[in-house]
């Protein structure tokens, strides 16, 4: 997979978008004196070889964000450097059948989900997924005597898989994961409970099986608002009668209070007049 640089650089005034893959996520990129239009295909600097990449607009997410580190183009990617792309592309598909045939014939349990033939440098690397630890240094020696390249396997994890193969999530968009977020994950079902979201598991998990990282967006708002609510449970005193709280609507602002009578009313924040202790 694609790595950052190790150091952030300075970010250059006209910061361009770059994409190095089709789903892949769009990069700051410094052009230097090249004058680029969206579309046009560039050679990026990265730290394991140059990349090939296409030139689209900037997010706003990463426009706002001077942290991120920027990447150098190194030209405008000419007819040698797009036949080259196309070798490559080739020997990846190849690099994928002849690997998909020895994982079978030795009864490897690992899914195969991606091949990447380094741009210029001779490499392939395979991503694969598979439930426990894999021993492949036999099929490594195989692959690299049968393609007559170096070969590097990396076993990955479903948010992984699905940020390489991309895809259109349950919003119509495609991924978070494949088109901007630089570290998918740090998702809990706490996060959907405090957003008053149902357990229920076919809801909450994204198209890789794990918890939609989109869960995290708006986590702190609510937590924020939250706290200004009392609490369930809590014995409140309101215009509206006395009782205890047994559920928040936090985006309205109000809770819902059971009075003594057993009857329940909603309630703002300006309508309790004062809040007990639980």
């Amino acid at each position: 997979m694609d790595q950052e640089p190790s150091t952030p650089l300075s970010r250059p005034r006209k910061a361009v978008g770059v994409q190095l893959d089709g789903a892949g996520r769009i990069l700051p990129c410094d052009p230097g004196q090249l004058i680029l239009q969206p579309g046009d295909q560039v050679v990026v600097e990265a730290e394991q070889g140059n990349r090939l990449g296409t030139v689209t607009p900037l997010p706003r997410s990463a426009v706002a964000d001077s942290n991120t580190p920027v990447r150098r183009i190194v030209k405008r990617a000419d007819e040698r450097d797009l036949d080259k792309d196309d070798r490559n592309r080739i020997r990846e598909r190849d690099a994928i059948r002849v690997c998909l045939e020895r994982v079978r014939e030795r009864g490897l349990a690992m899914k195969l989900i991606k091949a990447e033939h380094a741009f210029e440098a001779g490499k392939i690397t395979i991503f694969f997924s598979a439930e426990g630890r894999i021993d492949f240094r036999d099929l490594v020696r195989d692959l690299a005597h049968l393609l007559h390249t170096r070969i590097e396997m990396k076993q990955i994890g479903a948010r992984d898989e699905a940020k390489l193969i991309g895809a259109v999530g349950p919003c119509g968009r495609e991924l978070c994961c494949s088109t901007f977020l630089r570290q998918p994950g740090g998702v809990s079902v706490k996060m959907a409970r405090a957003q008053g979201l149902s357990p229920n598991p076919s809801k909450l998990a994204g198209m890789c099986g794990r918890l939609k990282c989109c869960l995290r967006y708006e986590y702190d708002t609510y937590l924020e608002l939250g706290r200004q609510l009392p609490g369930i449970g809590a014995q409140v005193t309101s215009v509206k009668g006395d009782g205890a709280v047994t559920r928040q609507f936090i985006l309205k602002q109000t809770v819902s209070i059971r009075r003594e009578d057993g009857s329940e009313v909603e309630a703002t924040l300006d309508d309790l007049v004062v809040k007990k202790a639980q």
